[in-house]
């Protein structure tokens, strides 16, 4: 899983990242593209790691990526971000340092225009290209075009494909990794005493949105644990930005986690929700999907209430199930199989 940030010049991109990822760069090095892979806190994992004891915890993990940018206005760093799952939209809410006021309304649309203008483009080439195809007396494809047709009438009209997914994302348009079809966080940047979000309901009806008091957080994650919990406590902070801009990601990208466990090895593994017993095997090893018997399942609740994976199986809370099972947030999974 892999999230682009993005947002306008001092808009608080860079402490966002740095924030997450606990990579803090020169400031010479401030421009050049920057990539954080950071494991996902998940306290059912702590949990079974001191059930387990096992010789390895493995969490899941994710990736952010902050483009390179020269900090002048209108830069394109469509191209930067298209090979990303998700985008991280971070909007200014506080005074800048001339004492400018925020504008997070128009920050929001300036941008968005941004991306709807760069998949506007995208389409009208096709299109005229499919138009030349179509004088010349060669073959097209109907499909194709109709679907390009419905994303030129959404772009036009100002709207970000994220809003109609089924058509941006049906499988003939894959290849064009659209701009605005991507999932998109909104993330509102406050000073060290503003926690609410702010007004303007209606620009930012339907969108994922979160804050953060960036500068005051940057700051927090630089400390101990033990100092940074006195201090959140203090700014009544109750979870880090970390914590809380990870869980809107996977929320964003419909994410859960699975787990297996034994003395060897407890790891979390990503997958999307309603995926089957088959293919979340498929994501351990090939193998488990071909050679896949069935899955032993139990609710890591379950575990944790019986006390033991023993115990769980007396009461009952271990259930067989077969490949089309949906596997569901926080299962421990034994998979059987035969190669």
């Amino acid at each position: 899983m892999k999230l682009g940030i993005m947002g306008l010049p001092q808009s608080g991109k860079t402490t966002l990242f740095e924030t997450l990822t606990g990579e803090i760069a020169a400031a010479d090095h401030r421009r050049e593209n920057r990539i954080g892979t950071i494991r996902v806190p998940d306290p059912r994992v702590d949990e079974l790691s001191r059930m387990y004891q096992p010789k390895k915890t493995v969490f899941a993990q994710v990736e952010y990526f902050l483009p390179g940018s020269t900090g002048k206005p209108g830069e394109n760093v469509g191209s930067k971000i298209r090979d990303c799952d998700a985008l991280i939209h971070v909007i200014r809410n506080f005074k800048s340092h001339g004492g400018q006021d925020p504008t997070p309304a128009d920050d929001f649309l300036h941008l968005n225009q941004e991306l709807i203008l760069a998949d506007l483009l995208v389409v009208e080439k096709k299109l005229e290209n499919i138009r030349q195809e179509i004088k010349r007396g060669r073959k097209i494809n109907f499909e194709e075009a109709g679907r390009l047709e419905d994303c030129f009438n959404q772009l036009e009209g100002g709207m970000p494909l994220r809003k109609d997914r089924e058509t941006a994302t049906a499988r003939i348009l894959k290849g064009y990794a659209f701009l605005s079809v991507k999932p998109m966080l909104v993330v509102f940047n406050n000073d060290d005493e503003n926690c609410r979000m702010p007004e303007n309901p209606e620009v930012f009806s339907g969108e994922n949105r979160a804050v953060i008091r960036g500068r005051l957080e940057h700051e927090l994650a630089q400390l101990s644990e033990e100092d940074a919990v006195d201090f959140r406590s203090d700014f009544r902070i109750d979870v880090p930005a970390t914590h809380r801009v990870i869980k809107k990601s996977y929320e964003l990208l419909g994410l859960i986690s699975y787990f297996t466990v034994g003395d060897d090895e407890v790891k979390a593994w990503t997958i999307k929700k309603n995926t089957d017993a088959l293919n979340a095997a498929d994501v351990i090893h090939s193998d488990i999907k071909k050679g896949f018997i069935r899955a032993e399942v139990v609710s890591h609740h379950d575990l944790m209430e019986a006390g033991s994976y023993q115990n769980a199986r007396k009461k009952g809370a271990v259930r067989l199930e077969g490949k089309s099972y949906r596997v569901r947030d926080g299962d421990i999974i034994n998979f059987l199989f035969n190669v």
